[in-house]
């Protein structure tokens, strides 16, 4: 990216913005409001005819969008990875359909994607830190002391369970587990259908209490500890609805 792309930033959690002045006169008509305070299914709109709008969007969830990367693959890869997604994101921006959620799971679905073509680097880390319990992505899980989830991410154990998982498993588990998404939000983010969504995690909850044992995050409870201390609903009868993965 140069100087003069709108989602040039030099820094990924300053959350500062350069397109908050700019006015949504023709997204909301009778009213003035600056970019910051707009809705993001506005401002994708909006930005078709003004591209430098686009920026705000960047400011907002570059940050989150990072941070996930970097737990899954590391600081390095997550600079660029989390570039391509917002570079993506602004190329195909006039598909994005506002109806759905929200712009989160627009952005983790484009993020998703490309990490996909990290599979091989994801799987060979899990398995280096569940071999030596160390490796340089394991340290991208324990940035927040008190989020439980990445603490107990770090063992041994539970990385060598998630390397065992299947990419569609493990992308819907660490989608509810560290982006705190909903089943709809996973399904809207992975274009699967929702039931496909309590498939994989049903699965990769019987999974990990079989690989990970007393490390697996999901208890006897059947409770996960997210990023906004979400819990997990009960486990579910195993039904495929189709999912082959």
């Amino acid at each position: 990216m140069t100087d003069s792309d709108p989602l040039c930033r030099s820094s990924w959690g300053n959350g500062t913005t350069r397109a908050g002045t700019a006015r949504a006169d023709t997204a909301l008509p009778g009213t003035v409001q600056p970019d910051t305070a707009l809705p993001d299914a506005v401002l994708v709109a909006a930005s078709l005819d003004e591209p430098e709008r686009f920026a705000v969007l960047f400011d907002r969830h570059a940050p989150t969008i990072h941070q996930y990367v970097a737990r899954r693959l590391g600081r390095d890869a997550a600079d660029d990875v989390t570039a391509e997604t917002f570079l993506t994101a602004f190329r195909i921006r006039a598909r994005y359909d506002s109806g759905l959620a929200g712009v989160r799971p627009w952005l983790h679905g484009i993020a998703a994607k490309l990490i996909s073509r990290h599979r091989r680097e994801e799987v060979k880390a899990l398995k280096l830190l569940a071999r030596t319990g160390r490796d340089p992505v394991a340290e991208t899980w324990t940035d927040s002391a008190d989020d439980r989830v990445t603490a107990q991410a770090a063992s041994r154990p539970l990385a060598k369970a998630l390397a065992a998982l299947s990419e569609g498993d493990r992308h819907a588990l660490l989608l509810f587990a560290w982006a705190d998404f909903s089943y709809q939000e996973i399904a809207e983010a992975l274009d699967i259908p929702v039931g496909t969504v309590r498939s994989r995690l049903n699965r990769a909850r019987r999974k990990l209490r079989v690989t990970a044992g007393p490390y697996s995050p999901f208890g006897e409870s059947d409770e996960i500890a997210g990023t906004a201390g979400a819990a997990v609903p009960p486990l579910e009868p195993h039904v495929s609805e189709g999912d082959p993965a």
